[in-house]
């Protein structure tokens, strides 16, 4: 048997010495920087929420690339204009707006499809999330409301289409029954991807789970109101004020997330994923909202257009400014580590509690 040192370990007498050298290391030391093997049973440190473990981060970041923010963003706007072509259809009588948004939310159904297929790679990976339905997942559920969405919203687009240059009335009614369906899939899809990153272990995203399909739904009604206003709807007065409602709630959700102090949402509010949060939360919420309120009683396109440009934006950047959130949250190894304890306290918390009250009872 060679005793070369690189076959060391091999001999029994020489394996028997390095574990005991390594166990002495690691008992004066708290970490092993030994090569190979570790025997089990050997003192290694337990992870903690002071060392961590080793130092590695035990969440994966999300892998998605440039192209989901952008999908938020676009889906959102889509889907919101496919309520809002109903809306001007069946309550506003407002023909040329709801033949516009129809052509909106079909353009942005299609592009939403392929920023999709772009970020999985090829085509054949999206039809492949077609083949089962699981409800329990936001994912699935996504990709179907995405293809029920798109195909629905499209058809309503080609029938508005054909009707326009030929006017064949049941050309228009099979598109207003395309339209309700697009309506009925545009609900859930411009706002299930707060639902998809909230249902993730990424600590800053689930923490903000019941905040995060409002938010997102709120920013998509923003940036649905502000292209059509920008496309030439800009004497609406219910789009103005649809817009006024969306900023509203944009401006609240600015000023909960200043307020929370849980360390969780610290990539929220500190460092480049902090600024980018807060430039897009201004610009999505109290800006367009002073300009639109200006607009209401100045009766100005200058100012609702201006107001129109700022919620496109600040609705773009906060999805990026959400991505990259999540992927410093997931850097940081002492969150996971922290939420077991804090688990583990408000559970001591909750049985002492029950127990004082069987004493009072028992006394």
């Amino acid at each position: 048997m060679s005793t070369l040192p690189e076959n060391r370990d091999r001999v029994p007498g020489v394996s028997e010495a390095r574990l005991a050298e390594i166990r002495r290391e690691a008992e004066s030391r708290g970490v092993i920087k030994a090569e190979g093997i570790r025997p089990p049973g050997a003192p290694f440190p337990k992870a903690s929420v002071e060392t961590g473990y080793y130092g590695i981060p035990l969440l994966k970041q999300p892998q998605w690339k440039w192209e989901v923010p952008l999908y938020f963003f676009v889906g959102g706007a889509a889907g919101s204009a496919a309520v809002i072509s109903s809306m001007a259809q069946w309550v506003g009588r407002d023909p040329e707006l709801a033949r516009d948004a129809r052509l909106v939310a079909a353009t942005g159904a299609v592009v939403s499809t392929g920023l999709l297929i772009s970020d999985l790679g090829r085509p054949a990976r999206f039809l492949n999330m077609l083949r089962v339905f699981k409800a329990q997942s936001p994912m699935s559920l996504g990709a179907w409301t995405l293809a029920a969405f798109g195909t629905f919203s499209g058809a309503a687009a080609f029938a508005q289409f054909a009707a326009d240059y030929f006017g064949s009335a049941p050309v228009r009614i099979l598109g207003n029954i395309a339209q309700a369906f697009s309506t009925a899939f545009a609900l859930p899809f411009h706002n299930y991807t707060g639902v998809l990153i909230g249902a993730t272990a990424i600590p800053v995203w689930n923490e903000n789970i019941k905040m995060l399909p409002l938010h997102f739904g709120m920013s998509g009604v923003n940036a649905g109101v502000s292209i059509l206003e920008l496309l030439g709807h800009d004497r609406c007065g219910a789009l103005n004020t649809l817009g006024i409602a969306a900023s509203a709630v944009e401006t609240f959700e600015g000023i909960h997330i200043e307020s929370n102090r849980n360390p969780v949402i610290e990539p929220l509010k500190h460092g480049a994923t902090g600024w980018a949060t807060r430039v897009g939360g201004v610009l999505s919420g109290p800006v367009p909202l002073a300009l639109r309120l200006i607009s209401a009683f100045t009766k100005s396109r200058n100012v609702r257009r201006a107001a129109s440009w700022s919620s496109i934006a600040g609705s773009l950047i906060t999805r990026y400014a959400w991505m990259e959130a999540g992927k410093a949250s997931a850097r940081n190894w002492r969150l996971p580590l922290e939420t077991p304890e804090k688990a583990a306290r408000k559970e001591q918390g909750r049985v002492g509690q029950e127990f004082e009250h069987i004493k009072e009872q028992a006394s």
